[in-house]
């Protein structure tokens, strides 16, 4: 029986080309924490953005903050040592933790599109749809959700028996990688519900946002003035990019042709979802949000220009 698990990563790599990577990869991690955490500390100083887009911002940083935290610095151990291995107990809270903060993610784009189908396309209702208990309501149900999806497919895993090789070929626990690892009549059932499970959450969540946004460019067009059509799409292009970037990079994992990219190419593919998603979603915000990005000015001039102000 497996009582840990080897993790290959980059050890495929040449060795010139490991701190290479680890510096690459360590400033984009700090970058992401640091980004994130700007945009939170600047909702919360900032009472103008004390709406429901930008508490939704704020928990979606949050969420980006945890699973980099739990998948990123695991990455940049494996750089370092190669076959670096992890305990049975490890690799499943890992699993349930980057299942949780993953899924927690989609959801909270969904809502940030619902939020912005309301705020164009019933803008007199606004306030009562999405009033502060309302808003709360579904950042909670977001995490839940997200908890949920994560123990389930923790459980389904792990329930099965490992008794053959113990060699994940992936930088974390990978649930794809893991199940080929599994042995008994079980193992072909388990893997077909885990992927139905994220399948129909993943999907789900992106036919609502399709939906959300099919209702939105139905209003906007109906705007007379072409400025008013450019102004009120302005507020959904940066929600609209990150939803694109968080779907395309995950299509580029687990769509493409497995034959077809050797071991080393699926491994930087794999970083595209885990480490580059997170590194982008507080660069979009902050450059594509105009009202962010003056609050972040502003923090700057008063934190470093204080005669100027």
């Amino acid at each position: 029986m497996v009582s840990e698990f080897i993790l290959v990563g980059f050890s495929t790599f040449s060795r010139h080309l490991l701190p290479v990577f680890f510096l690459i990869y360590l400033l984009m991690y700090l970058f992401t924490l640091l980004g994130n955490l700007l945009i939170m500390a600047t909702v919360w100083s900032d009472h103008s953005l004390h709406t429901p887009m930008y508490l939704f911002l704020c928990a979606l940083s949050t969420s980006e903050i945890l699973f980099t935290v739990t998948v990123t610095p695991r990455m940049l151990v494996d750089i370092l040592s190669s076959h670096h291995s992890i305990t049975f107990v490890a690799c499943a809270t890992q699993m349930f933790f980057s299942f949780t903060f993953g899924f927690t993610h989609s959801f909270l784009l969904t809502i940030m599109g619902y939020d912005r189908y309301v705020a164009i396309c019933h803008p007199l209702r606004y306030n009562v749809l999405m009033s502060t208990d309302t808003c709360a309501r579904l950042v909670s149900w977001t995490w839940a959700g997200g908890s949920v999806i994560g123990m389930t497919v923790t459980l389904l895993v792990f329930h099965l028996t490992f008794c053959g090789s113990n060699v994940i070929h992936h930088f974390v626990c990978h649930v794809l990688s893991l199940l080929k690892l599994a042995c008994g009549n079980e193992t072909s059932s388990v893997t077909l519900s885990v992927i139905l499970v994220c399948l129909s959450a993943l999907m789900g969540c992106l036919f609502l946002i399709i939906l959300s946004y099919v209702f939105i460019m139905s209003t906007i067009l109906r705007i007379p003035s072409a400025e008013g059509r450019h102004k009120t799409f302005s507020t959904c292009v940066s929600h609209l990019t990150v939803v694109i970037v968080h779907y395309g990079f995950a299509s580029i994992i687990y769509l493409k042709p497995k034959s077809l990219h050797s071991m080393d190419s699926n491994t930087l593919m794999a970083t595209t979802y885990t480490v580059f998603t997170p590194f982008l979603s507080p660069i979009i915000f902050s450059l594509r949000n105009k009202e962010l990005k003056n609050a972040i000015k502003k923090s700057f001039q008063r934190k470093f220009s204080p005669l100027g102000s």
